[in-house]
């Protein structure tokens, strides 16, 4: 396995996921070595996986269509029919049961892990190897239309909040998955979403604007004071996927001094619709090179999507961090942007962002 010294912060993972519902990780816990999903505590340690944005994500209940269910393949591509809305009180009760599980996790640990809520508190998990785990919910189905439970998801440790998963809710609207096609596919911020924005500055919740349409993207960049975050994307103009950004968006990006985190989905990476895990590490690279030329150095870092999507076999799982690392090292990086990409740049952010 290529050694790597340096800590990683990821901006996305479904673990969380994984060791809630049993059908989509097979019982798996977290303290135990698996081969199954990507992430658990022990190949966190041999990646140098320092943390990172845990991810609470609700799926439609029972049992529903899959994203491959719902493909139609077309002559140049392919399109995902749209997923309908889940209902609010349904999203809060899976919420609710997720956070419960979390904090079981961070009692089971034994000071393995921890819930951060400051950066100084992720900073000091980094210096004593303990692992961080920044709550994120992928979607706002769970909050109300109203907003008054927002702040007490933000007391139980709320710190970042993706507006929309590839679904319209109360808020805004999801892109669908498209390929080749424009992220631009509907309207914009509801009322309600951008009162959800303003609350989130107001209380320090960093706003994820992945899976976002485009109205949706520029009408948080008009209303927010934040910087502006996407926590796991690609290259629009290397893969026109609707889940990937257009440069005019990076430029936006830039302009607020945010971040873009790179998705590992070898099929928001490829120039083609192939979702082949069969992904060269270069690919990966040439994404990053492509962020770094347009956003700066400053403002690019990983965004796995670790047990959320299908990711290049040369990665394989959360022990294959180092390699990429490597391949950037070969690839002309030094040390000090390798730093900012594996780590510097999400503490960064976050100081901006969490009061």
């Amino acid at each position: 396995m290529t050694t790597n010294t340096l800590p990683i912060l990821d901006g996305h993972n479904d673990t969380l996921l994984h060791l809630y519902s049993p059908e989509r990780g097979s019982g798996r816990s977290f303290f135990e070595q698996s081969e199954l999903g990507h992430i658990d505590l022990p190949r966190a340690r041999q990646g140098n996986f320092a943390g990172g944005f845990f991810a609470i994500f609700c799926p439609a209940p029972g049992k529903t269509q899959t994203m491959k269910e719902r493909m139609i393949v077309t002559e140049t591509g392919y399109e995902v029919r749209p997923f309908p809305a889940i209902e609010h009180a349904y999203a809060q009760r899976m919420t609710d049961e997720v956070i419960e599980l979390l904090y079981h996790l961070e009692a089971e640990s034994a000071g393995q892990i921890q819930v951060v809520c400051t950066v100084d508190e992720l900073q000091d998990c980094m210096q004593k190897g303990i692992l961080a785990i920044i709550l994120h919910f992928e979607g706002a189905e769970a909050i109300a239309p109203d907003l008054d439970n927002l702040e007490s998801f933000y007391q139980r440790g709320l710190r970042s909040l993706g507006l929309v998963w590839s679904r319209p809710n109360d808020f805004a609207h999801g892109v669908p998955f498209g390929f080749p096609r424009s992220p631009d596919t509907g309207p914009g911020l509801t009322a309600a979403g951008r009162e959800l924005v303003h609350a989130c500055n107001r209380l320090g919740i960093l706003v994820d604007l992945a899976h976002l349409n485009e109205q949706g993207f520029w009408d948080v960049a008009q209303i927010s004071d934040a910087p502006l975050v996407v926590t796991h994307t690609a290259v629009h103009a290397l893969c026109p996927s609707t889940r990937n950004l257009t440069d005019r968006q990076l430029d936006a990006v830039k302009a607020s001094d945010g971040i873009v985190g790179l998705n590992f989905g070898v099929s928001d990476m490829r120039t083609d619709t192939n979702s082949d895990p069969n992904l060269p590490l270069t690919v990966m690279v040439r994404h990053i090179d492509y962020l770094v030329e347009h956003l700066g150095i400053d403002r690019v870092g990983f965004g796995s999507d670790f047990d959320g999507t299908t990711v290049s076999r040369e990665i394989g799982d959360v022990r294959g961090l180092p390699k990429l690392v490597s391949a950037l090292r070969e690839h002309g990086y030094d040390e000090a942007a390798l730093r900012k990409l594996t780590h510097e740049n999400w503490l960064r952010v976050l100081r901006l962002t969490w009061p």
